[in-house]
Formats: structure tokens, C-alpha cells, sequence
């Protein structure tokens, strides 16, 4: 790992209030008395996915693999922003290329107004990026390095989950040696939004509403993160440019990227922020007590109006027999402490 974002300065990083109007300052956390937690980021890798990336340079991750998807942009276009930040970034860790269409063979059109052409908000990217592709697909790498880490690995899931559900289908005994899942994904209307792409689904979930349904279903410890609450963190322009203005090259690829994304926000949603979505997740990886989370089994709808939509059966409830029985409890988050998920944000980046 480059300097750029070694674990020595996110430990030498002090505290102090960042420029007039930014976000209070916090403590920092903590180096981990343990072995750094290993983790693969499975993405769809855009500006979203871009701010929560360089969130896994604090002390507590190691990012061990990187595995993409489509979604924010087209399979091709996510696997090269994932070449191009593990290079600038010097992220030793493989990259795999992962799927293209669903578990039901859908093909969709990446949002282009969204996150830009090349889905890292038309920012220029190099002609020529040195790293390559792993050889092996991506789920192939998730049981691989499962096994070789067995109870150690997180997977951290920022797109469609066709690769964990295909990783599922080759090896199903990956469920019971992960050691948790994080999933920023679906939305269960705790506070009055269930999805963003369509009434009822969330864009991760809508993509692979199959894949979202088996990973929910599977065995192994798991939170989601939806957007009823990663809509509840925003970041606005004059927080971000506070970042950029006391951080080094990575803060200021975090305000250039960001640029796109701040006007789709402002022209199509009417806000004068943007969410912070994938980062959300990142949080939780973090520092989970930002975070309020509710247990109970999870079901996505498979096709139909609501089709992608999520819905937890809370453990506190009891009902009739139904299409919940016998499945796990996973997690879901139900509030955040926005200031808190602003602040470890700053924190990582300040100085970098």
C-alpha cells in the first residue's frame, strides 16, 4: 500500500474542527488491538462506490479482494474503475471481473445521467492503467479466498448481488465461513422510503432481485443497509470542499468525481447535498454504532409491480405461516447518526 493512505497517517491525522461550517469534530478511532479485518468489496464501482472505497484505509481493513459488477456503469466500465483506484491508490489486493447480467439474464442501461459516461462523473481517467484483471470470475475468488480465510472474510456488497448469489450456487458452504456480510442494497420504509429507482425497489436490489433474495436467504451473519437510511446522511457541497481544501490528491478525486453526481442530486431530486449511499455501508463497517439495526428474516420480490422490493418479517412478530418461515434473521438498519458517519468520513480523508 502507497503512503497515500497508510495506516500510519490515518493514525497520525489530529483532531481540531475542520474550516466554518464543517462537521464537528469527533475522536479518532482507534488502531484495533487484533489483526486488521479482511475484506472483499464486491461493486459496481462508481462515485459512490468510489467515496466508500477509500473509507477502508483506516487501521481496522484490510481489503483483501475487489469483485465488480454492473450497474452504476457498464461491466467493462465498473472493472476499470476498479483497476484505476486500486492503482492510484496502491490497494494491493486482486481485482476480479464479475457479472454482467442477472441471475434471470436482465440487461440493463447504466444511468449515465447519474454517475457520467464512464461512471466516475466523466472525470478523465488515464489512457493506460498497469494493473489487470484477476483471471478468475469473481465468484470464483470469493470462494477461494473464503476458504483460505475461513471465519475472517467480510464482504462488503455495494451493487447487485449476482456474484455473491453465483459464489452461493458453486459452494454453499461459504455461508457458514464468512464471517458477515454488509450490504448496502433495498430500502423497508423506515422512514417513508422504500426505494429509489421505483416506488418499491431500491436500484441494487431491482437489478437482481433473485441474487438479493438467495443472499438474504443465506446462513450467514448479515446487515443491510438501506436507502430509507442512507438517505438520512447527506453531504454538501461546502462539506466536501472543506475536505478537499486540508486533504492531499485522494480528497481532492473525491470533490472531482463528486462534481456530476452534486448536479444530477440538485437538477433531478431538487436537493442542494447528495446522499451518501454506499459510504453509508462503509460506515457501518466501521463503526456500527452509528447505527440502529432491527433482526428478522428478509424476503425480495421476484417480478411483479413491486418487483425488487424488501421486506423484513421483524423477530418481535409473530404471523400465519408464510413465505419468511425458515430462513435467517439478518439485520436491518433502521437510523443512523448522520454527524457521525460525517465525521468518520473527514476523519479518514483528512490529510490524504
Amino acid at each position: 500500500m502507497t503512503d497515500l493512505f497508510s495506516r500510519r497517517h490515518f493514525l497520525a491525522a489530529t483532531g481540531g474542527m475542520l474550516a466554518a461550517g464543517a462537521v464537528r469534530s469527533a475522536p479518532l478511532l482507534a488502531a484495533s488491538a487484533s489483526a486488521p479485518r479482511k475484506v472483499i468489496v464486491d461493486a459496481d464501482i462508481g462515485v459512490d462506490d468510489t467515496m466508500a472505497l477509500l473509507l477502508h484505509f483506516a487501521p481496522e481493513v484490510d481489503i483483501v479482494g475487489i469483485t465488480t459488477v454492473n450497474g452504476n456503469g457498464t461491466l467493462d466500465n465498473t472493472t476499470r474503475n476498479a483497476l484505476f483506484l486500486s492503482e492510484k491508490f496502491g490497494i494491493q489486493a486482486p481485482v476480479a471481473k464479475g457479472a454482467g447480467v442477472s441471475l434471470d439474464n436482465r440487461t440493463d442501461t447504466a444511468p449515465t445521467f447519474i454517475h457520467g459516461d464512464n461512471a466516475m462523473g466523466n472525470i478523465v481517467l488515464p489512457s493506460r492503467i498497469n494493473r489487470t484483471v484477476d483471471a478468475r470470475p469473481a465468484w470464483q475468488m470469493i470462494v477461494d479466498m473464503v476458504h483460505a480465510h475461513p471465519h475472517e472474510i467480510t464482504i462488503l456488497g455495494l451493487g447487485r448481488l449476482t456474484n455473491l448469489a453465483l459464489a452461493l450456487r458453486h459452494d454453499p458452504t461459504i455461508a457458514t465461513l464468512t464471517r458477515e456480510v454488509i450490504v448496502m442494497g433495498g430500502g423497508f420504509g423506515l422512514h417513508g422510503d422504500l426505494g429509489n429507482v421505483t416506488p418499491a425497489a431500491e436500484a441494487n436490489f431491482k437489478g437482481d432481485p433473485m441474487a438479493a433474495d438467495m443472499v438474504c436467504g443465506a446462513s450467514w451473519p448479515m446487515t443491510i443497509v438501506g436507502v430509507d437510511v442512507t438517505f438520512q446522511t447527506t453531504m454538501t457541497d461546502a462539506y466536501l470542499q472543506d475536505i478537499r481544501d486540508q486533504g492531499g490528491p485522494a480528497s481532492r478525486l473525491i470533490w472531482d468525481v463528486t462534481r456530476f453526481y452534486m448536479a444530477f442530486h440538485r437538477q433531478r431530486l431538487g436537493l442542494d447535498a447528495m446522499y451518501v449511499n454506499d459510504a453509508s455501508a462503509s460506515a457501518y463497517l466501521l463503526r456500527p454504532d452509528l447505527f440502529k439495526t432491527r433482526r428478522g428474516a428478509v424476503r425480495v420480490v421476484c417480478g411483479g409491480v413491486a418487483d425488487g422490493e424488501s421486506i423484513q418479517k421483524p423477530a418481535s412478530k409473530r404471523f400465519p405461516p408464510g413465505a419468511w418461515d425458515n430462513r435467517p434473521e439478518q439485520a436491518v438498519c433502521t437510523d443512523v447518526d448522520p454527524d457521525g458517519v460525517r465525521n468518520l468520513f473527514a476523519r479518514v480523508m483528512r490529510g490524504h
